[in-house]
């Protein structure tokens, strides 16, 4: 069992889940699991998380806007849901906003499906 959280704040609420190629998961996990897999269903956020974990860290108007070929808004709006469900952090230095992924978060989602982290 690894923990989950209920905001980005990290504070631990449930023990969840044994991977699914275990044992069935119980109803409150499956809601709590399925709305943060529903976060990454959208294309935009799922490789913005790619482009964030792939250098450890990013700047949204440096970094961001141009891979993806979207405005900067359309980022912005992404990676503040991304956020939100605890995906990424992020730190404000001078006028530009770093992100950063959250490892234990993106370490319950892997392990949910079965996969085998560190």
């Amino acid at each position: 069992m690894v923990q989950m959280w209920k905001d980005a704040a990290m504070e631990p609420v449930v023990d969840c889940c044994a991977p699914l190629l275990e044992e069935p998961l119980a109803a409150d996990d499956a809601v709590l699991l399925a709305s943060w897999y529903g976060v990454l269903a959208d294309s935009t956020r799922l490789r913005l998380l790619s482009l964030i974990a792939a250098s450890g860290e990013a700047c949204a108007a440096c970094d961001l806007v141009e891979p993806l070929g979207v405005s900067q808004p359309t980022v912005s709006h992404h990676l503040k849901v991304l956020r939100e469900a605890g995906l990424v952090e992020s730190e404000k230095r001078g006028r530009w906003v770093y992100y950063r992924p959250v490892p234990a978060r993106l370490e319950v989602l892997s392990r949910a499906l079965g996969g085998h982290t560190g």
